[in-house]
């Protein structure tokens, strides 16, 4: 896969191999979301050192999560730092107040921003991009991939701490 598009089938399964630039590896986090909603996904992990690229204040892609949420559910955020995330994607931090109860978000600010994987993981399917600046990485459904990123993220989740809190209180 070297491009995404706009016009995808939204019900069409999620890619294996490799995908290489911005456009693609956007275009993967949307249809990564929208499966997630389709197929009642009961897990996720979305990783990435301060996710600054990512689609996450699009509307298609909070309709995504909104559909996707639901009890049972469970998201996990990892990041370095969280200021991006308020700064860029308004509508995902209000996602994020609206479903508190099913979404830990933890940071691991001593992280390397280079070394801290740049995912999505789900029990079924996973995405990481192995340079992030150039946005090219690999996806699919291979249990020895998803194995190893979900080691991976275990590891780096052991050294975070909590974070992004869903709401401010102040006096």
């Amino acid at each position: 896969m070297t491009s995404g598009s706009a016009d995808s089938d939204p019900a069409r399964p999620l890619p294996s191999g490799r995908f290489e630039g911005r456009i693609a590896f956007q275009q993967l986090v949307r249809d990564a979301l929208a499966c997630a909603a389709r197929e009642g996904w009961r897990e996720i992990v979305l990783c990435d050192a301060d996710f600054h690229d990512w689609p996450l204040g699009e509307r298609a892609v909070i309709e995504s999560l909104r559909q996707w949420s639901a009890a049972g559910r469970r998201c996990t955020l990892l990041a370095r730092r969280y200021d991006e995330v308020v700064r860029r994607h308004a509508r995902f931090v209000t996602w994020r107040q609206n479903w508190t109860h099913i979404i830990e978000a933890r940071a691991c600010v001593s992280a390397d921003p280079l070394e801290l994987p740049s995912a999505i993981w789900s029990p079924g399917w996973v995405m990481q991009r192995l340079d992030p600046e150039r946005s090219n990485g690999v996806s699919g459904s291979e249990a020895q991939r998803r194995l190893l990123l979900r080691e991976s993220l275990h590891e780096w989740l052991a050294k975070s701490a909590p974070s992004f809190p869903s709401s401010t209180l102040g006096l």
